[in-house]
């Protein structure tokens, strides 16, 4: 694996672990409204990221088949989406502001749910990182250098404000700030895990990119629709964190099409 590759998988994780340290400099939770803005900017990001940097390149690569040239990103898509349902469903976890466990009944921490449920949400994160890398250790003309880090700066930036949102909240509840931070950065660990697995799988299976690269931008818009946008649309001001989900989408694509 060459360094510019694993640069590109860790730059994400780096987003993560830089926000979650904004507990050792911020007050000991977020107002509200920031956490809305912030969860806004992060679906945004997530949902340019899936459409220009994995549904167009996947579409892109099957273009020899003509009018078909659809199939692989709508069967990846739906597979992704699937794939994160099951999750959903055979992970305990906790999503912020709600009392509520979801999945099969347990007995783990509120922390440790928490927890489980950012990795969930990383996950799709770390697998689109780990397809594009994939694709342009390939050689793929659809996938570029600049392309390739395009997406792990857009989703490095998105990771900053969702760092901080698992860590802030956890030290409100009485955690110390360097255990709260440590599960932040926990948090994100799966997401170079996610991408070094993907990598590994693209490249025993080369044909299957364009079904790998719609499969990770499924799995994205599950975790945006299912968690992302219900958060940033609840209680008043819900046009904050379209605003920002606004900001967030154009700034992921301004990355893409510039770099790409």
């Amino acid at each position: 694996m060459t360094a510019e590759i694993l640069r590109g998988i860790l730059i994400p994780f780096l987003g993560t672990s830089l926000g979650a340290a904004m507990v050792f400099f911020m007050k000991n939770s977020l107002h509200p409204m920031v956490h809305r803005a912030l969860t806004g900017f992060a679906a945004g990001v997530m949902v340019a990221a899936s459409i220009w940097s994995l549904l167009i390149p996947a579409m892109d690569q099957a273009a020899d088949m003509g009018n078909w040239a659809f199939v692989p990103a709508a069967a990846g898509f739906w597979i992704g989406i699937l794939f994160l349902l099951l999750l959903d469903h055979v992970i305990p976890h906790l999503h912020m502001n709600s009392g509520e466990c979801e999945g099969p009944q347990c007995r783990l921490q509120k922390t440790t749910m928490l927890v489980l449920a950012v990795t969930l949400h990383n996950l799709p994160e770390g697998m689109a990182v780990g397809v594009v890398y994939a694709g342009m250790a390939e050689g793929n003309a659809y996938i570029t250098a600049a392309g390739a880090l395009a997406l792990s700066l857009g989703i490095a930036i998105q990771n900053f404000p969702e760092g901080a949102i698992i860590s802030m909240p956890l030290r409100a509840e009485g955690i110390p700030k360097s255990k709260a931070f440590l599960y932040g950065v926990m948090s994100g660990i799966v997401e170079p895990v996610g991408a070094l697995l993907t990598i590994l799988a693209a490249s025993l299976v080369l044909p299957a990119l364009p079904y790998l690269l719609s499969f990770a931008a499924g799995a994205m818009i599950y975790v945006v629709v299912e968690e992302l946008i219900p958060e940033m649309s609840s209680g008043k001001h819900s046009n904050l964190g379209t605003l920002f989900f606004a900001a967030g989408f154009t700034l992921m694509m301004i990355l893409d099409v510039a770099l790409g």
